[in-house]
């Protein structure tokens, strides 16, 4: 027979939740002032720190960029019919390209390349730098002369920026040509009024709020998984479960700081 927990318990499990996550929330600031003093380095840009973000930009981005294109233009092509066939049966058909738009190109697309991205790229990267730290390799490039966060942690973060913010544009530009196309047939008549709609849609207010929401966004999805695997000792939670549970773990964090990038930028878009 079990015992219920007391009140007390309860909310010492909550406060110890809450300040947790309130430490993530910390380290990932923290991680984002080291990858900016970085770049701001001229010694970031040697010949083999130069090579390493290289080759971690151009291997996250070519893995990702052909899958999320095909797999982003496919649903595209689903929800414009799906969204012109509902517009059409109710009368509404002027208000489809602008439904179109505003659902697909400034919500689902981001949203949709960050969670690629992570899924992919940076949640695995973290999991494989936590590793390597565990198995010593971070500290045998030190004892080298090879700063480790330069060289493994600084690539990898950059690469994923890039690739969200890549993954992002190609896939919007793809998804407004394939609108145009499934509303109005392959003809050029129709394009002064296309683009009107289009640009009264990406006012300047809707174009900043859209464009900060991607960057923070491959924020998000690159500092919080390299943070983690850089500060979680091995005394936190983190280092006595499995690899799957870390990125568990990570991913949750991720998903929280994702919908809350998401809820602001809804907000600011229509209230």
């Amino acid at each position: 027979m079990t015992m219920k927990a007391s009140p007390f318990s309860t909310f010492w499990h909550i406060g110890r939740t809450t300040l947790r996550w309130l430490i993530s929330g910390w380290r990932i600031v923290l991680f984002g002032m080291l990858v900016l003093s970085l770049a701001l380095s001229p010694a970031t840009y040697q010949r083999e720190n130069r090579h390493a973000i290289a080759y971690q930009i151009v291997l996250g981005t070519t893995q990702n960029l052909i899958w999320f294109t095909v797999l982003t233009s496919l649903i595209s092509l689903i929800l414009i019919r799906i969204v012109v066939v509902t517009a059409l049966s109710y009368g509404l058909s002027k208000y489809a390209l602008e439904m179109v738009v505003r659902v697909l190109v400034l919500e689902l697309i981001p949203l949709t390349a960050a969670l690629f991205v992570a899924l992919r790229r940076t949640l695995p990267d973290g999991v494989e730098l936590a590793e390597m730290r565990r198995r010593g390799d971070l500290a045998l490039l030190q004892q080298q002369g090879i700063d480790p966060i330069r060289r493994e942690f600084f690539p990898r973060a950059v690469a994923g920026m890039f690739s969200v913010l890549m993954l992002a544009v190609v896939s919007c530009v793809i998804s407004l040509i394939l609108a145009y196309l499934s509303i109005y047939g392959f003809t050029h008549w129709a394009l002064p009024g296309y683009t009107r709609v289009v640009g009264q849609i990406f006012n300047p207010a809707v174009s900043m709020i859209f464009l900060l929401k991607t960057i923070f966004f491959s924020l998000a999805v690159s500092l919080s998984p390299m943070a983690s695997s850089l500060y979680d000792t091995r005394d936190t939670p983190l280092h006595s479960r499995s690899k799957a549970a870390n990125e568990l773990a990570a991913m949750v964090r991720l998903f929280f700081v994702i919908l809350l990038i998401e809820v602001a930028s809804l907000m600011g878009n229509y209230y």
